[in-house]
């Protein structure tokens, strides 16, 4: 019985050798799976559009630019139904206190280089009156306006600089006759940046 024991494992040892021996010669192909494809993303980029921004200066040209569109559209050559003259609608009066007496309406109203002058003038002039309001209320909020120099001297333009001083001591406001206030001058053109050669 030992005999047939050893005999049985023997054999069993054997056929698992030869069977171990066999698979290792065996040529065995690898399987090789190509991996799958990815999936084609589709690359959205979002279309972003800059909100167009136009960049406005603020400086002595734009000043003189948007208060002639105010009140003439630009027109040197306009004439209101109260006679005020050209682009920046003078009138005769102011004209004449500035030294352009012997200007006739007709001269005036030609020569675009005379308005412009005249306008330099008024402002100039405007500015030594009201320098101490200037000075005083730069910046400051008065009666929930914001006070800047060139809102007061389009103020004054408009009005004068008597009714501008009496804004600021009274809270007066004036009216032209086309109805037109004195303040919404001051805060249409406030803030912008004016150059002045003495």
């Amino acid at each position: 019985m030992k005999n047939l024991i050893l005999t049985i494992v023997v054999s069993l040892a054997s056929t698992f050798v030869m069977a171990f021996t066999m698979a290792t010669r065996m040529k065995v192909d690898m399987v090789v799976e190509e991996p799958p494809r990815p999936l084609a993303l589709a690359v959205i980029t979002p279309k972003i559009e800059a909100p167009k921004v136009e960049l406005i200066i603020k400086n002595h040209d734009k000043f003189l630019e948007d208060l002639g569109m105010r009140e003439s559209s630009g027109n040197y050559k306009a004439v209101n139904q109260y006679g005020y003259l050209g682009k920046y609608q003078f009138g005769r009066k102011t004209l004449n206190n500035l030294g352009y007496e012997d200007v006739s309406n007709r001269v005036f109203l030609a020569n675009p280089q005379i308005q412009e002058e005249a306008m330099y003038d008024l402002l100039t002039h405007n500015r030594k009156i009201l320098r101490r309001q200037i000075e005083k209320y730069n910046g400051k909020v008065i009666n929930g306006i914001l006070i800047t120099e060139s809102g007061i001297l389009a103020a004054a333009h408009l009005a004068g600089p008597g009714n501008v001083k009496k804004f600021f001591r009274k809270g007066y406001e004036f009216k032209d006759g086309n109805g037109t206030k004195m303040t919404s001058y001051m805060v249409k053109f406030s803030g912008y940046k004016l150059d002045f050669q003495f």
